[in-house]
C-alpha cells in the first residue's frame, strides 16, 4: 500500500505548485514521499521503491531531475517566504552562508572533482575526496518548539574548479542552468555567495540582513560586495592589519582626502595591551550561557573591507581553554555581546548538513547529467527545510501526543531532525490508518495531481 504524506505536511508542498508543470508537480510530490520514507541509499530508484511508485515508468522520475521544467530557486523563494512566519518583523533576517562536500565515486558525474575534506583532514595533514562542493545560504530561525537555531536552506550553488580550455561546442549530456558555472564561467566560493545574497536581498526588498559566514567568506570577495541592506558578521585573522578612521578634512585643506587613518594595534597586540581593558560578559551561544572577556573598538580593515567601518570583538575564554579569537561586524552600532551571539548562529549550518548526509542522504544520489546534479541536492535540502518548518508548525504537537519517556536520555533536551522526519512518518502512517477502511487510499502519484487542483480551485476563488 502507497502512503502519502500526512495531509498537514501537504499543505506546505502545495504552495510550490506554480514552480511545476502538472505531470512535474505529481513527480515532485512523490519524489519528496518517497525521499522521507526512504531507510536505505537514496538513490533515484530506492526513492521509488519507497513511494511504491509503479503506475509510471521509473524513466520519468529520472527526467524529472535531467530534463523536466522548474527552478530550484523559485523554490528557495518560497521557502524563504516560509521562514519568514518565524522571523519578527521589527528583527534582520540572518543568513548563514557555508560549503560542505558531498563525496561521490564515478568518472561521470558532472561537476564532480577533487576537494578539500574537512572531515578527514587533521592539523598536521590535508585530505582531498571526490565529489560535489555546494555553497549554501540558509535563513536562520528559532523555532518555537525550541531554544536552539535552525537553519533554512533556500539557496544553493555547485563550486566547480577551474576546467581547461576544451575545444569549441558544448559537450553532449551539457545543458544550461541557472547558478551553474560552465567551463568559461570560473567564480570562487565567495563570489558564489555574493551571487546568492544579491538574490535575497531583492527577495526581502530593502529588509535589514545579517548574515553570518566563517574565515573564507568574510575576506574581500563578499565584504566589498554586499548589497546595502546586508551587514556581515564574520572571523578576523589575529595579524589583521586595523586602522582608525580618517579625521574629517579642515576647511580649505588641499590634497587628497585620506582613506584610513592612524595604526591601530592588531588583534593579538590588542589581546596583550594594557590600554585596553578586557570586560567580562555573559552571553548564550550553542544553547549554553557562558561567561567571556571581551575587547571591543571601532576601526578599518582595509585589506578587507576598504573603507567600510567595522565593529571589532576580540574574545577570550577566562578558564584559557580555548586560545583568543577575533570577529567582526558591518553593523558599527551593535555591542560586544549581540556579535558574539549572532555569530555562534552559525553553527546550525552545520548541523544541517550533518542531519541532511546522515538522515536525508544528501550524498547518495549517483545523478551525472548537469541538470540532475544541479537538482538532486536542493531537492534533498527542500525537504529538510519543509520538515523543520512542517514540525514547527504543526509536527511538534503530534510527537507530543505519541511520544514516549526515555529515561535513558537524561541529558536531551533539544529535538533532532531524526525526531522530527520519524514524526512525519509516523503521522503519515495513523492518517492513513484513521481513514475509513471501506475507502481505498490513493496512491502518491495521485497526490500531487490532486493538491495541484487544489491549488487551482484557490486561484479562481472555489
Amino acid at each position: 500500500m502507497t502512503v502519502p504524506l500526512v495531509s498537514s505536511f501537504q499543505q506546505f508542498v502545495l504552495s510550490l505548485a506554480p514552480v511545476f508543470t502538472q505531470p512535474s508537480f505529481a513527480n515532485f510530490v512523490t519524489v519528496l514521499t518517497g525521499w522521507a520514507f526512504c531507510l536505505g541509499r537514496h538513490t533515484v530508484t530506492n526513492i521509488i521503491v519507497a513511494a511504491g511508485a509503479y503506475r509510471k515508468h521509473f524513466s520519468c522520475y529520472h527526467r524529472f531531475f535531467a530534463r523536466a521544467r522548474w527552478s530550484a530557486d523559485a523554490i528557495g523563494y518560497d521557502l524563504l517566504m516560509k521562514a519568514l512566519q518565524f522571523v519578527p518583523d521589527d528583527e534582520p533576517v540572518v543568513f548563514a552562508v557555508d560549503d560542505t562536500l558531498t563525496r561521490k565515486t564515478g568518472r561521470h558525474i558532472w561537476g564532480a572533482a577533487m576537494h578539500h575534506d574537512p572531515l578527514r583532514s587533521t592539523s598536521r595533514r590535508a585530505e582531498f575526496s571526490f565529489g560535489h562542493s555546494w555553497v549554501v545560504l540558509a535563513v536562520v530561525v528559532r523555532m518555537p518548539f525550541s531554544d536552539r537555531h535552525y537553519a533554512i536552506p533556500v539557496l544553493v550553488r555547485l563550486y566547480r574548479k577551474k576546467q581547461k580550455k576544451r575545444k569549441p561546442g558544448r559537450p553532449k549530456g551539457e545543458r544550461k542552468c541557472t547558478g551553474l558555472a560552465t567551463a568559461g564561467e570560473y567564480r570562487t566560493r565567495p563570489e558564489l555567495a555574493v551571487e546568492m545574497l544579491e538574490i535575497a536581498a531583492g527577495w526581502l526588498d530593502g529588509r535589514r540582513i545579517q548574515v553570518v559566514a566563517d574565515s573564507e567568506y568574510s575576506g574581500k570577495s563578499v565584504s566589498r560586495h554586499l548589497p546595502e541592506n546586508v551587514d556581515l558578521f564574520g572571523r578576523m585573522v589575529m595579524n589583521a592589519a586595523l586602522y582608525a578612521e580618517p579625521t574629517r578634512r579642515a576647511p580649505g585643506q588641499k590634497g587628497r582626502a585620506r582613506k584610513k587613518g592612524d595604526r591601530l594595534p592588531n588583534p593579538t597586540q590588542l589581546a596583550r595591551s594594557r590600554g585596553f581593558r578586557w570586560r567580562d560578559v555573559r552571553v548564550t551561544i550553542y544553547g549554553k550561557r557562558v561567561k567571556v572577556r571581551v575587547k571591543s573598538l571601532r576601526g578599518l580593515w582595509y585589506s578587507s573591507a576598504h573603507t567600510r567601518p567595522l565593529r571589532i570583538v576580540v574574545v577570550r575564554d577566562p578558564s584559557g581553554r580555548r586560545r583568543d579569537d577575533c570577529f567582526f561586524t558591518t553593523a558599527v552600532t551593535t555591542n560586544a555581546k549581540t556579535v558574539l551571539e549572532t555569530i555562534a548562529m552559525r553553527w546550525s549550518i552545520e548541523v544541517a548538513f550533518r542531519d541532511m548526509k546522515q538522515s536525508l542522504g544528501l550524498e547518495d544520489p549517483q545523478s551525472r547529467t548537469q541538470l540532475a546534479v544541479s537538482r538532486t541536492a536542493p531537492t534533498a535540502m527542500t525537504l529538510y527545510s519543509l520538515t523543520v518548518m512542517w514540525y514547527a508548525h504543526s509536527g511538534h504537537e503530534l510527537r507530543e501526543r505519541w511520544f514516549t519517556p526515555r529515561p535513558w536520555y537524561r541529558h536531551k533536551k533539544a529535538v533532532s531532525f531524526d525526531d522530527m522526519i520519524a514524526t512525519l512518518r509516523q503521522a503519515s502512517w495513523t492518517e492513513v490508518n484513521s481513514t475509513d477502511p471501506a475507502q481505498e487510499v490513493g496512491s502518491v502519484e495521485m497526490t500531487g495531481e490532486r493538491l495541484l487542483h487544489m491549488h487551482t480551485s484557490l486561484l479562481r476563488g472555489a
